[in-house]
């Protein structure tokens, strides 16, 4: 048989150690692995490479389609963008699995309770899409996509995973009480969608109250799905409840290409001292065997792993304390040794290769029976109050088809003057209404009214108020009626 070839990046800080640590279980249990190893992060970034991923790498998974990866190493606040996430764009992983399970052996106050759930998180749009703006030298702006195709693409893949492993319930995690359209339609997707798989429980929490019950009384849950930052926060809460980042696997899907990967940092202050917790990569490295079909490899490792883990004769610094845990090589080697062997307080649960979703390429994805403009927002910078901006832009508009409605600050309405005590910035939503409700704002038309107002303040985004199907297509401030 020819073997089949995989594209490994050792990563950053303690990524190749806990690379070499899963490829080595993995070679040790016969699986028919060719590795092609290539790099991105830290080390891509220092050669000038704005994306952190060279030409090589991206070749490479091109052609081998599926990737096993170290840590990367992310800057914060400054620089360029996280390479991981560039990965995830470039090749449409949509979806992001976490898996956590309670490990005998990993004492947790959690301990006895058999936690053993997923989270499945939307994994290339929301506010991850990266899109953000200095509105005013003093206000930045992140927008915040969310789109009907991504969520069903991820909502679909959330019911397929449950069925491939034999669980029982799908709970759907938003914050769709504060925001309506975004978040709520994560929920009306999945409200929609739950129906075809009737064989699985389905229900919505909001996503605070998710948080809040994970802590409480997490057993409730067998798989959760949500959106991109949510499920980021989530995910790690939920390994915080059996151990840590470093028993926490992760899995991103697409339809083209799949990457595994540790979901902890690079920690370089451990890096090549040989002590660190290589288990969420060697489990990622589980998930990416039965990915490409080696269901009984992928359970031997596993089992391998638990069986080192419940005996406890080669536990890792981050369980016992870095003074007498476990070296990475020790930890390695006793993995190896008991391939083979089962666990007695634990088993693997029968899997199944998903189904994941066919969807659509088309980029119109809904089809609106109707749409209407109903006027819009114009943002401006102010360095006064509400009332002579208010005023102003009354006058503006005099002899336009539109009229002033309301202006809002940080969200909250303050023109025309309410009871709010409201601490203003110089960004003003300013909205713009049709007198004739039942017209049909032109483009034309909302170019003359920006025009208008350019004349005397300073503008720096306008949004259209659309109408679709009837139902408004953009959400109120606080206090507007």
């Amino acid at each position: 048989m020819s073997k089949r070839v995989v594209t490994v990046i050792p990563g950053d800080g303690i990524g190749p150690e806990c690379i070499n640590a899963a490829v080595a279980i993995i070679n040790a249990a016969g699986c028919n692995i060719e590795w092609e190893e290539r790099h991105a992060g830290a080390s891509v970034f220092k050669q000038g490479i704005p994306s952190g991923v060279p030409a090589d790498t991206i070749e490479s998974i091109k052609k081998t389609r599926v990737v096993l990866k170290g840590p990367l190493e992310t800057p914060v606040g400054f620089g360029e963008k996280s390479a991981n996430v560039t990965l995830r764009k470039l090749f449409e992983t949509y979806a992001n699995i976490r898996p956590v399970r309670e490990y005998p052996g990993v004492t947790t106050p959690y301990s006895g309770r058999g936690i053993d759930l997923v989270v499945v998180r939307e994994n290339v749009e929301d506010l991850y899409a990266g899109i953000e703006h200095m509105q005013t030298p003093g206000v930045a702006q992140c927008l915040k996509l969310i789109s009907r195709k991504g969520c069903e693409k991820i909502v679909r893949t959330a019911f397929e995973f449950a069925r491939a492993e034999g669980r029982k319930s799908v709970a759907c995690a938003t914050k769709a009480n504060i925001m309506k359209l975004t978040e709520g339609l994560l929920k009306k997707t999945f409200e929609e969608i739950a129906p075809e798989y009737p064989d699985i429980e389905s229900w919505h929490v909001i996503i605070d109250n998710a948080a809040h019950q994970l802590v409480k009384k997490p057993e409730q849950y067998d798989v959760i799905v949500t959106t991109n930052m949510n499920g980021d926060i989530i995910s790690d809460l939920t390994s915080g409840l059996v151990g840590g980042l470093g028993f926490a696997p992760t899995a991103n899907l697409g339809n083209e290409v799949a990457i595994f990967e540790a979901v902890h940092g690079s920690a370089p202050k451990y890096a090549g001292k040989d002590v660190i917790n290589p288990t969420s990569v060697i489990l990622s490295g589980v998930m990416m065997l039965r990915h490409i079909g080696e269901f009984e490899a992928a359970t031997k490792i596993e089992d391998a792993v638990m069986v080192t883990i419940e005996e406890g004769k080669a536990a890792t610094g981050d369980v016992v304390g870095y003074d007498k845990g476990a070296k990475t090589s020790v930890y390695t080697k006793t993995i190896i040794e008991n391939l083979g062997r089962k666990p007695s307080k634990s088993q693997s649960r029968k899997y199944q290769a998903i189904k994941l979703p066919q969807i659509s390429s088309d980029p119109v994805f809904v089809r609106p029976e109707s749409r209407r403009v109903l006027g819009c927002d114009i943002f401006c910078e102010w360095p006064k109050g509400p009332e002579p901006l208010g005023q102003s832009l009354d006058k503006i508009a005099e002899g336009t088809p539109f009229r002033l409605k309301m202006i809002s600050n940080r969200g909250t309405k303050v023109y025309p003057a309410g009871e709010a005590l409201i601490d203003c910035v110089d960004h003003w939503r300013c909205r713009f209404v049709l007198r004739d409700e039942k017209a049909d704002a032109s483009a034309e038309q909302i170019l003359d009214l920006l025009t208008r107002v350019s004349a005397v303040h300073q503008w720096m985004h306008v949004e259209k108020l659309l109408e679709i199907n009837g139902e408004p297509g953009h959400t109120k401030a606080q206090g507007e009626d």
